[in-house]
């Protein structure tokens, strides 16, 4: 099965699929499947982008709404998870997933389907360790705090994923597990990106709760984007018994949809041939859905998760076979995905724009009919009454606000805090003043035990020299002249046979540039960024 693999998407669907469409004229078949690492941005209207966690200047309706009309379908089953600039109020009304768009599925909050046998689970966000042990409480309308807050990783979503013990071929995550970039080739990474240096020679740059899952799940492959810059790493396990074969992860991050940028990758993934080729839910996933039911919070205290620490009277949740029996009843043994998307939220429409659209809170009937067949918690149902008590959603938020920047207490299990990058990343977009300063904490010291074993510099080449180029843009893309030309001065050549563009010129032979003020980036506050193509009108004086 032929699979294509996307960075941060930034809502360029018909750029992403026009680009797959000229791979396949190139490669030995179609794409059976497009796996999208987040930044998605499912935007259908002038509400959701309000909803977006970017700074109004970039704030552009993209493509997507096309494909939630109905206008157009992807071309190929896309399942994508969240990052930290999307259109959370779409997203949130999908917490266990769903279609956002025919033929586009959300994996959710945290989520595990099958796909001609092949099972591919994902964690949407980015960790903050201020957020992380609080309970998913945001609902629009989102104020200053929670339209941040709303992307960031809980602990009862690791604690769910943490409960699956089947084995896992794919996962996709946005931010990069932490330490993996010390199984890869280090070097070269750091001369691409380094501004990275400290973070990586600290051992904190990425997410501890990715590198926790990592370890736990040992999937076959784990993709990821945020940092938008092309890594490849192996990260070989330890087996935990001498009886056991020691299993091995493939680790790729991908840039971001521009032209001449590494935001896309084909590779051949092993399949069951005799599998259904529809998306199928995952039995041993639902299992845990219902078993972890009853910890659900919507509120914005900090909780624990359960532990065997003699407080708790459970702490195993995981799916026994007895458990996964009844699942299967459930669905009368169909684990078909149903094609039961609907338009929830008005489209958007060029010819008659609506600035003051109004937001709403809404429930989505596939979530309904999901939680309904499951006999689970609509989460955003729950959210609605408690807004009802307490008349004022975000009640919660703004007291533990108060609270933690009050108190010493730690706020996670993790003492260091890198949802997003700690160092300034030209390519980054900042929120504002504020999130600049929260975001350029840097702490010293390590919270994982992940041992750092860095492979070989020949091993490193060899197993990044396994995953090609897939740059090409077509050549309906339009971008100012300040994005035509993308990879940094000194980038070495990648590997792997080059594509060509449409004119018949080899990729190779088009110049490079540098990113501004990728040097000594740790003297500078504010770096200028031009990404024109996908957030246009900048001016100069703005901050990256």
């Amino acid at each position: 099965m032929r699979v294509a693999v996307a960075g941060c998407c930034h809502g360029e669907l018909d750029k992403i699929y026009e680009t797959l469409a000229l791979a396949e004229k190139r490669g030995p078949g179609p794409i059976d499947l497009l796996l999208c690492c987040g930044d998605f941005q499912a935007v259908r209207n002038e509400a959701d982008l309000r909803c977006m966690a970017v700074p109004p200047k970039y704030r552009h309706m993209q493509t997507f709404y096309r494909y939630y009309s109905g206008e157009k379908k992807a071309p190929v089953l896309t399942i994508f998870i969240g990052g930290n600039h999307e259109a959370s109020n779409h997203l949130q009304e999908l917490p266990y997933g769903g279609w956002v768009a025919p033929n586009i599925y959300y994996l959710g909050l945290a989520g595990v389907v099958k796909y001609r046998g092949v099972r591919i689970g994902g964690i949407s966000g980015i960790f903050k360790s201020h957020d992380y042990r609080k309970g998913h409480f945001e609902c629009p309308p989102y104020n200053p705090a929670t339209i941040r807050s709303i992307y960031h990783v809980r602990n009862i979503e690791v604690y769910k994923l943490k409960q699956l013990k089947q084995p896992m071929d794919i996962f996709l995550s946005h931010d990069w597990p932490r330490s993996i970039y010390h199984y890869g080739d280090k070097k070269q990474l750091l001369k691409t990106k380094s501004f990275f240096r400290q973070e990586v020679e600290n051992n904190t740059l990425g997410s501890p709760a990715a590198s926790e899952l990592l370890e736990h799940l040992k999937p076959t492959y784990w993709f990821s984007a945020h940092l938008h810059v092309k890594f490849a790493a192996l990260m070989q396990h330890q087996a935990k018994d001498k009886e056991q074969t020691a299993k091995a992860t493939k680790f790729l991050a991908l840039d971001k949809c521009l032209p001449h940028r590494d935001f896309l990758q084909v590779i051949e993934i092993e399949h069951d041939p005799s599998a259904s080729e529809y998306l199928e839910y995952d039995t041993e996933w639902l299992t845990v859905l219902r078993a972890t039911d009853d910890l659900i919070n919507v509120t914005g205290r900090l909780w624990n998760m359960p532990e065997n620490n003699g407080l708790h009277t459970r702490w195993d949740y995981s799916a026994t076979e007895e458990a996964m029996n009844k699942v299967l009843e459930i669905l009368n043994h169909d684990l078909r995905v149903p094609c039961n998307f609907s338009i929830t939220a008005a489209c958007y429409d060029p010819s008659r724009p609506q600035t003051q659209m109004q937001l709403v809170h809404r429930i989505n009937p596939q979530t309904t009919e999901f939680c309904a067949q499951l006999g689970i918690t609509d989460i955003n149902v729950r959210l609605q009454k408690a807004k009802e008590e307490h008349h004022l959603c975000g009640e919660y938020e703004e007291q533990e606000d108060l609270e933690s920047n009050d108190s010493g207490e730690d706020r996670s299990e993790y003492n260091t805090d890198t949802s997003a990058l700690s160092s300034i990343n030209p390519d980054e977009i900042m929120l504002d003043e504020e999130e600049e300063d929260e975001d350029s904490i840097v702490s010293t010291h390590s919270d994982m035990n992940t041992p750092s074993v860095e492979p070989s510099s020949d091993q490193a080449s060899d197993f990044s020299a396994s995953f090609s180029d897939v740059r090409i843009l077509p050549g309906s893309m339009t971008v100012s002249s300040d994005d035509t030309l993308g990879s940094p001065d000194g980038r070495e050549g990648k590997p792997g046979e080059a594509l060509e563009l449409e004119d018949g010129k080899d990729l190779t032979e088009l110049p490079l540039k540098r990113l501004s003020d990728e040097h000594e980036p740790e003297q500078r506050k504010k770096i200028k960024r031009r990404n024109q193509a996908i957030y246009a009108a900048v001016d100069d004086d703005d901050a990256a």
